[in-house]
């Protein structure tokens, strides 16, 4: 699904104009990204899921075109859990 299906499919279950859908979409993905971006890099959203910020560690990665060995720094990284009730839906769905 593409954004402006999305958006489409926002605006129709919400009873709102597509331009209204487009700008809530856009203020929630602001919103998400301003939480991950500050200290507590947490967001829980019932039944969607919790969005949060990983510390992944320094490692040594290979370079597969010359295999040689090189150094990765540490970094954050977001990631997505769904809920339960997300896992659920889409369980029911096959």
């Amino acid at each position: 699904m593409t954004k402006s299906e999305l958006v489409t499919r926002i605006a129709e279950k919400a009873g709102i104009t597509k331009k209204a859908a487009a700008g809530s979409l856009d203020a929630l993905v602001a919103a998400i990204h301003d939480a991950l971006k500050k200290k507590e890099g947490r967001i829980r959203v019932a039944d969607l899921g919790t969005f949060k910020v990983v510390k992944k560690k320094a490692r040594t990665g290979v370079n597969p075109q010359t295999r040689q060995k090189i150094k990765i720094a540490a970094t954050k990284v977001p990631r997505f859990s769904p809920s339960r009730a997300l896992k659920e839906a889409v369980k029911k769905a096959k």
